[in-house]
This record gives C-alpha cells, structure tokens and sequence, in this order.
C-alpha cells in the first residue's frame, strides 16, 4: 500500500526524501508521522470551504424559502382585500390590504389598494349620509353629497370602482325621483310640469319613464284643450304655436300630431273663405256703392191738392232704398196741363234731413201763385237728388 505525505503548512502531496514543500518552501519536518498525521488535517482544511459553501447555500435557500412564504400570505392577505372590497366591506379590505404590504413591503399594488379604500370609505360614508338627508326630504343636501363624490374616484378604475360608481349613480336616481314625486304631489301648473320633466328624463330607469309617460301625457291633454279651443275662434296663430310647444314635450305625440294638421286645413280653408267673402264683399259694396249713388230714394207717391185757403199743394212721400244714411233729399218736378204740357218746375226737400236705411220722408210745397185746381193739373217727378255721408 503506497503512504502519501503531505506538506503540514499547506497540503501539498510531497515525497519521502524530500527536505522542501515544492509548493510553499517550508522546511518539511523530519518526523515522518507528522508529514501522515498533517494529511488527516490537510483533508479538515479543504472540507472547510466546502462546509462554508454548503452552509451559505443552505442560508440563501433558507432565505429565498422565507421571502417565498412572505409573498405566499401577502398574496393571501391582498386576495382576501379584493374580496371584501368587491362586497363593499372596505374597512375589512383595508385590514386586509395593510397585513399584505407588512408581509412584504415592496407591494405598490397593495399600496394603491390602501389608499383607495380609505377613499372608498369615505365615499360610501357621503352614500349613507345622502341616503339620511333623502329620509328627511332634503333633495338638495342629498344631491350635493352625491355630487362631492364623483370627482374622488376619477383617477381609479376596476370592478370595485365600477361597483361603487353604480351605486352612486342609483342613489343620485333614487333621489332626483323622489324630488319629481314630492313636487308632483303639489298638483303643480302644467308650466311647473316642464321643467319637472326634465329633471325626470334625466333619470335612467324604468320608474322615471314611467313617470315622464305620466308627464307629457298631462302636457298633451292640456295642449290639445287649449289650442282646440283657440282653433274654434280661428285663432290659428296661437293654436300652432300651443301645438308647437307641446311638441317640443311630446314629440311623438300622435295627438298633437293631428291637430296640427288640421289646425292647417282649417287655416287654409278659413283663409280660402275670407278671400271669396272679401271679394264679394268688394264687390256688394260696389254694387251698394252704385245704388246709394244712384238709385237711394225711390218715390212712393205723389199727388196735388188745394187747401184749406184753395192754394195748390203737392204733397209727397219717398223712401230711403240706400245701405247708408242719406241727407238732405231734394225732389224737382213739374206741374202739368190736363193736355200734358208743362207750365212750371219747381224742387222741395224731404224731411227729415236725413234718412237712413228703409225710412219713409215727406214733402209739401204750397203755391201761392197757382189758383188753378188740383184736378185741372198734373204733377211729374222728374229727379230726385241726395248725398251720402261718406
């Protein structure tokens, strides 16, 4: 069996009659027993390093293991944050939250989460206190709440966000119907409801709808009313301008749709109407015109007689055929023989001056220098004559 000797300052195989280490040049020892026993000891030194490395492994490996488990539960924990957040349960998520970034602290989603749900809590705080001052009818209160809670949320997104802001949305609903009924109880003007109709249509639900249905149907009845009844009076300017403005509520309206278009025939075929009474209108008041100009007086009778001092006397009647009041009727004749032959003229006026649609006028004329009888004459109207007032 061949015995290895080594050098006891480093380790280094070296032969018997060797008096040097070749590797280090320490003087090697005479003692041959040393040269073997440093060989056991030679094997401690080179195990050292070893053991060394070993260890160190062990120790990362111990340490990554650790830092593994540290992120198991810190993933534990930011899960459990979710699902409570996703609950609306935000104070719980925010514990949860916060025993995740304390597990492991390089965890900016954690970080985030802990910051929204802080704000989350306040938001969902501002809900509640809406909710309070609805209970209490206080519209406006609610509504400002609502309101001072959207522009908190407008730099986060996800699930969660999307949730709470679907809640904010319902309650600013519910409040803003519960204003339209509380107003709608009052039995407001139908110019009260317009407004109020918008404030409805602004609503996204089924409720709403039905409410603002409830709304321009009121408007309708009430538009349809008032504009039939300007219609009947041939107002229809305003009857198209009710109808208009109605439509601007309902504009779907059927009824008011139909109105409308008879609110235009009826324009049409009143003003077609008004055109021809117009022109016969004109053409009566020529017509009259001509009459009253021409043919006013008509003669009832005439007729001579002597009175009581044996004067002749021609006494006579007219009467007024004119649409308008005439004046001042002047009647001319002349006085003839039994053989026809006229010996003298002469002209009276009627009285009353004036004389007015149907009415009967007079006249006499005394002559004092005739002595002949009434039988021995004749008398013949030859013209008569008047003005007009206008």
């Amino acid at each position: 069996m061949t015995v290895l000797f080594h050098c006891p300052y480093c380790g280094t195989t070296v032969k018997e009659e060797e008096s040097y280490c070749i590797k280090c040049g320490k003087n090697l020892p005479d003692d041959m027993h040393i040269r073997l026993s440093i060989s056991r000891r030679s094997k401690k030194v080179w195990l050292l390093p070893i053991a060394i490395i070993i260890l160190l492994a062990l120790s990362t490996g111990g340490f990554y293991l650790f830092l593994d488990h540290q992120t198991t539960d810190a993933k534990e924990f930011y899960f459990n944050g979710l699902k409570s957040a996703q609950k609306g349960n935000y104070e719980q998520a925010r514990n949860e939250f916060k025993k995740a970034y304390e597990q492991k602290e390089n965890f900016p989603q954690a970080l985030n989460a802990i910051e929204f749900t802080g704000i989350a809590m306040k938001v969902q705080n501002k809900i509640d206190d809406a909710a309070k001052e609805l209970a209490k009818q206080e519209y406006q209160e609610a509504l400002n709440l609502i309101n001072e809670t959207e522009s908190a949320l407008k730099n986060y997104n996800g699930s969660v966000v999307k949730k709470l802001i679907n809640e904010i949305v319902l309650t600013r609903n519910t409040i803003l119907i519960e204003q339209v009924k509380n107003k709608l109880q009052t039995d407001p003007e139908i110019s009260e409801l317009k407004p109020i109709l918008w404030e409805v249509e602004s609503v996204n639900s089924s409720e709403a709808e039905k409410i603002a249905t409830n709304i321009r149907n009121q408007i309708v009845d009430y538009t349809y009313s008032m504009a039939s009844e300007q219609l009947k009076v041939h107002h229809f300017s305003d009857a198209e301008e009710l109808v208009s403005e109605g439509l601007i509520y309902a504009p779907e309206s059927k009824k008011l749709i139909s109105l409308q278009t008879a609110i235009n025939s009826e324009r049409v075929a009143f003003e077609t109407a008004q055109q021809r009474r117009i022109e016969s209108a004109i053409t009566t008041a020529e017509m009259e015109r001509k009459q009253n100009k021409n043919e006013a007086v008509e003669l009832v009778n005439v007729k001579l007689m002597n009175n009581d001092q044996g004067k002749l006397v021609v006494v006579g009647k007219v009467k007024s055929v004119a649409t308008i009041p005439i004046n001042t009727v002047l009647v001319e004749y002349d006085l003839l023989t039994k053989k026809g032959k006229k010996f003298k003229s002469n002209e009276v006026y009627v009285y009353p001056d004036t004389l007015y649609p149907d009415e009967i006028g007079e006249f006499e004329f005394t002559h004092f220098d005739i002595d002949n009888k009434a039988d021995e004459l004749k008398v013949d109207v030859t013209k008569i004559k008047w003005y007009t007032e206008s």
